[in-house]
């Protein structure tokens, strides 16, 4: 994949959040957080130049995108952090301003025509055959039309988190999904399983408020 475009427009957008929720949520001093943060750049270019480019129909780019930036963050860690304050971190890393509008935004189409037909569209494309840094998606509506689940039995993100020695940390990104879909304000998000704790498949419930 190449660096320049989402990437490099992503690693702009969050850098900042990243290096400084190094201080308050994990503790770092100020001179340290700026040190992971200068090593932690060439290291996310080395990450994604190694993934395959998505096809131009798979909505999942911007899922890895985030996945390589925080890997890069914690492979500068000489210590790595929990699960639980592992889910902190990223949670407030990501969950910018502007995140805060794009999730509220997906949230005022969500349900929507548009948006049933992207689901099945990307439940048709089973990219993850071709990209292994990719998902597998199938959609089941509910039956009483109060919503729907997407239901993932192959994840871009545990790939490459095995693939960089941190899958036990897995978890921590899987928990943004609870974030994201409250920042939306559209949907109730409801889970059993997922993939990284051991799980048949990833079940994604989004109930209508």
């Amino acid at each position: 994949m190449k660096y320049i475009g989402m990437p490099a427009g992503m690693w702009a957008l969050f850098e900042k959040s990243f290096k400084e929720k190094l201080v308050s949520v994990l503790g770092y001093d100020e001179q340290t957080a700026k040190e992971i943060r200068a090593k932690a750049k060439p290291k996310y270019k080395e990450i994604i130049s190694d993934i395959p480019e998505f096809e131009k129909d798979d909505r999942f780019k911007m899922n890895i995108v985030n996945c390589a930036m925080l890997a890069a963050f914690l492979l500068q860690m000489e210590e790595k952090p929990g699960v639980e304050v592992l889910t902190k971190y990223y949670a407030e890393a990501m969950m910018t301003k502007p995140m805060e509008w794009f999730c509220k935004m997906s949230g005022k189409s969500k349900f929507t025509e548009k948006d049933i037909a992207g689901m099945q569209k990307t439940a048709a494309l089973n990219a993850a055959d071709r990209n292994p840094y990719s998902w597998n998606m199938e959609f089941y509506p509910y039956e009483d039309g109060s919503g729907y689940e997407a239901r993932f039995t192959k994840c871009g993100i545990c790939a490459l988190m095995k693939e960089l020695g941190l899958y036990e940390l897995t978890p921590a990104l899987c928990h943004l999904d609870y974030t994201m879909s409250e920042a939306g304000g559209a949907s109730d998000f409801i889970r059993e399983y997922t993939l990284a704790s051991g799980g048949p498949y990833c079940d994604c419930g989004y109930k209508k408020l």
